[in-house]
């Protein structure tokens, strides 16, 4: 069991190292190419902030793939399955288009299609869904037709919905991150621990994907330095679905053997298998149910369902109150609970205390939910530790300055200022409140 660990560590560490590395050369491109959006009135961050972080995230697959085709423990699955080559065709091709769409602002019908044909493209090569575990019933094997539209299906609904949530700094990287960790501890469980081989790639995609989010997220945390763009929010979402694809439609559920003794025996064995049609749709629970609501909104207010706005589940955290970085904690406490619990109850379905620790942590969460002006003091000895608005303000006798008095609350104030929702915004942007200093960019620098 060590060295298949060991082998997917070292994957994932020299994916995370190229990316983190490669992530500020990018950005230097990127403000020389001029691949960045204007700072406008709705926009809280005080400088134009590059996109294209997707290039950066591109190469850490290529590396992490490469290596992996190396290792002893893993180049089996390179040499057994063609899963691998359809992965790396498909994201090339949305990532040269989110490239585009970087720099040139591509029409969403034209994102729409190329997400379509990147599918197409993996489905061409092997990775598609060929037959899909039903309780109750079994096994049902698709056609072609069938397994095809639900690939593409799939693949455009994952990176949507993983493009919709992509609107606060680290959102979208560090979310497919925790669902890429609880994915590939689901996938290794099936490779190693029932010993199929099909379940390889699936963990292999998993693993480079977790270490492109975390060799990015330094970059990209608040306040980001560097936005992943389309190209690479795209591409995280479409190596998401593939990983989801890969496990659900290649692993045979008669070679775990599950379907013996009785009904109740059977079911509660099938759990591993009938897991992977819940998987995937819980670990982007979220960022699903965002691209849902927002379709409905935009319809019903008139608009076009590609037609961006402020009205995104995270939005309406910093509506209520919430800072940038709290908003951002929540999202990743919610999307971890959802992923993690579920993955906690495929392999003890029959333990009542997994379900009571996710009714207690749901209750923590609605708390968090509910308080949005408290703001946790650190004690004496840890301050020096954490950011300055976790230390507590030391009292001083009469009158404090002018100067002193304004710039004290700053950062608190900027970070909880409530934002209308409803306000048209672009992909990546980092967050929402009221600026002061840019309220017209055209009239920066002239007198008042």
């Amino acid at each position: 069991m060590g060295q298949p660990v060991r082998d997917y560590l070292l994957t994932l560490c020299v994916t995370a190292a190229v990316t983190y590395l490669l992530t500020g050369p990018v950005r230097k491109f990127a403000i020389a190419t001029g691949a960045m959006p204007e700072i406008r009135a709705r926009d809280v961050h005080r400088e134009p902030t590059p996109r294209l972080g997707g290039i950066a995230m591109f190469f850490g697959l290529c590396a992490g793939l490469l290596v992996a085709s190396h290792l002893s423990n893993l180049s089996s699955v390179f040499e057994l399955s063609n899963e691998p080559r359809a992965l790396l065709s498909g994201a090339a091709l949305i990532w040269l288009i989110g490239v585009l769409d970087d720099k040139f602002e591509l029409d969403a019908l034209i994102k729409l299609g190329a997400q379509m044909i990147s599918a197409g493209v993996m489905v061409m090569q092997g990775l598609t869904i060929l037959w899909l575990p039903i309780p109750g019933i079994g096994t049902v094997a698709l056609t072609q037709w069938q397994g095809t539209l639900l690939t593409v299906a799939l693949v455009v609904l994952t990176i949507n919905a993983v493009n919709f949530v992509d609107g606060l700094d680290g959102l979208a990287a560090g979310m497919v991150c925790i669902a890429a960790a609880a994915f590939f501890l689901y996938a290794y469980r099936i490779w190693y621990g029932y010993t199929i081989e099909a379940a390889a790639p699936a963990t292999l995609f998993a693993a480079i994907l977790m270490g492109m989010c975390l060799g990015f997220l330094p970059h990209n945390m608040h306040p980001a330095r560097i936005f992943m763009g389309d190209s690479g929010s795209m591409l995280i979402g479409l190596i998401l679905a593939a990983s989801a694809i890969s496990i659900t439609g290649q692993v045979d559920p008669d070679a775990l053997k599950i379907f013996e003794g009785s009904t109740r025996q059977a079911t509660h064995a099938a759990l591993p298998v009938f897991i992977p049609l819940v998987l995937p749709l819980t670990i982007i629970a979220i960022p699903m149910a965002d691209l849902v609501l927002a379709i409905v909104r935009r319809t019903w207010n008139g608009q076009s369902p590609f037609a961006a706005d402020r009205g995104h589940l995270h939005h309406r955290l910093l509506e209520i109150g919430h800072s940038h970085s709290r908003a951002v904690l929540i999202m990743y406490f919610w999307s971890a609970l959802i992923a993690f619990g579920t993955l906690a109850y495929s392999v003890h379905s029959t333990s009542m205390w997994i379900v009571l620790v996710v009714v207690a942590l749901s209750f923590i969460g609605l708390v968090l939910l509910l308080l949005p002006r408290f703001t946790p003091r650190a004690p004496r000895w840890a301050e020096s530790f954490v950011p300055p608005r976790y230390r507590r303000r030391v009292r001083t006798e009469g009158p404090a300055p002018a100067a002193a008095s304004a710039e004290a609350p700053e950062e608190d104030a900027e970070e909880r200022v409530p934002v209308a929702a409803g306000v048209s915004g672009v992909n990546g942007a980092t967050a929402i409140g009221h600026r002061s200093r840019f309220t017209d960019r055209r009239k920066a620098g002239t007198p008042s």
